[in-house]
């Protein structure tokens, strides 16, 4: 796809966001289709606005029990029929369908989006501005999750899921080691040294971090990457703000307290499968991998709240999360929010997607869900989603992901692995992806603000 020269308009106040890149069942589950995004009322004309004839609208995606969700949404009410089609995950060919599919106007409504995307797609023109139908909704799902379907005014989808960040620890090893779960990143570091220390060597506090993990921790700190100055893009990349998260991780690469094995090997499974590594900070969904991939932890873990920068703070970052995005070209805007809205509150419906793909839930009525209020044998016990409902209100807003995050994300990747290494600092490695985003983003013909 062949790019030309991108605009960037910001109406002042409104902020609304233009950027295009010429690029290329039951219970609580019953219907009610109002503009708010509500499903009954869809059935007739008479009470939901809609002609007899059913709107027909296509949804793209990949997890697990979106399938259930149309189905049960079609078997809700008769005025909007969704078509369900399973694609390619988004990073293995799913968001180029898509982008290929608004370029030749095919008409698709919806599609699943993760939140770091969604800007990306903005940029490019591919998403339909809902907001009209979509603005009354917003108090109904967690602020980090509703600011990231939305620039400035515009909302582009219903949010689904979020992942709100906590402490995952192993509670046997820091029973046998004396060491108390730390409130704080000050006390984070004094574990590390003392399990360090007691263990000789053999326990390390946790391991290297990745692109959007670590993004979590900037997150947390109100270290935005990216933001709107004028009609410009600002990448803050290597603010002063992410330079102090990145002394801080800088000082626990020094203290020889983050295990060699990297994020997402074997080495690393077995780190927390056996308890030599000690703690992960990450979001919700790591829940999911230890159960899955470090079944020998099974009983030791337990979830704590996300260490603090200052005693008493209640902040929390963000990792992961999408959205079912209205397409560019929807031939029927206001039915596509609709239905996502649908999935993204109905009890029933969410409770699928909660048991068949583990999502944890942006809608904030939900988050008294069953499912998510059982004791869990792997964490002894502990019913560990009461953290995370606590911590998605408390994510910090003002968060915008840039619009070409999958070059940002590379070269940040790149810059990681040496610092990981020790051959750089945290700054250098953020300095150098600030400099590298800023030069892709001019030569895509995007205003970046100096």
């Amino acid at each position: 796809m062949q790019r030309k020269k991108a605009t960037a308009v910001f109406a002042a106040g409104a902020a609304i966001l233009s950027l295009t890149l010429a690029a290329c069942g039951g219970g609580s589950g019953s219907a009610n289709t109002s503009t708010s995004g509500s499903a009954s009322g869809a059935s007739s004309s008479a009470t939901g606005g809609y002609p007899a004839a059913a709107k027909e609208i296509t949804f793209w995606g990949w997890a697990p029990g979106y399938d259930k969700a149309v189905e049960a949404f079609n078997s809700s009410q008769s005025a909007i029929k969704v078509k369900y089609e399973e694609i390619s995950p988004g990073a293995k060919g799913g968001y180029e369908k898509m982008l290929n599919s608004v370029k030749a106007n095919q008409g698709t409504c919806l599609a699943q989006v993760g939140y770091e995307t969604l800007t990306s797609f903005a940029a490019q023109g591919a998403l339909e501005d809902v907001s009209s139908y979509a603005k009354s909704s917003e108090s109904e799902f967690a602020p980090g999750a509703w600011n990231s379907v939305k620039i400035g005014e515009a909302v582009y989808g219903a949010p689904v899921d979020q992942g709100p960040m906590a402490l995952f620890y192993n509670k046997k090893v820091f029973e046998k080691y004396g060491i108390a779960v730390p409130t704080t990143w000050a006390e984070y570091q004094a574990a590390g040294k003392t399990l360090k220390e007691k263990s000789s060597g053999k326990v390390s506090l946790t391991s290297s971090y990745l692109n959007y993990d670590f993004a979590g921790f900037t997150w947390q700190a109100s270290a935005p990457w990216f933001g709107v100055e004028g009609d410009s893009w600002k990448v803050s990349i290597s603010s002063d703000a992410t330079n102090k998260v990145s002394a801080y991780w800088d000082g626990l690469v020094k203290d020889g307290v983050i295990s060699k094995a990297p994020m997402w090997d074997q080495s690393w499974y077995t780190g927390l499968s056996d308890g030599t590594i000690a703690t992960h900070v990450g979001a919700v969904w790591i829940a999911g991998i230890l159960k899955g991939d470090a079944k020998g932890g099974s009983g030791d873990w337990a979830v704590a709240p996300m260490p603090q920068w200052n005693a008493g703070d209640t902040a929390v970052g963000n990792v992961g999360g999408s959205a079912s995005a209205v397409l560019k070209g929807c031939s029927d805007p206001e039915a596509a929010w609709t239905f996502a809205h649908w999935m993204s509150t109905d009890k029933d419906a969410f409770a699928g997607l909660v048991d068949s793909a583990a999502l944890y839930p942006a809608a904030t009525a939900l988050l008294d869900l069953p499912a998510l209020a059982k004791e869990d044998p792997y964490f002894g016990g502990q019913k560990i989603f009461d953290v995370f409902k606590d911590a998605s209100g408390k994510v910090v807003t003002g968060w915008t992901w840039g619009p070409n995050m999958p070059e940002t994300v590379k070269t940040l990747d790149d810059q990681l692995g040496k610092t990981w290494s020790g051959t750089q600092t945290f700054e250098e490695a953020t300095k150098a992806t600030q400099e590298k985003t800023v030069s892709d983003l001019k030569a895509q013909g995007l205003s970046v603000a100096e």
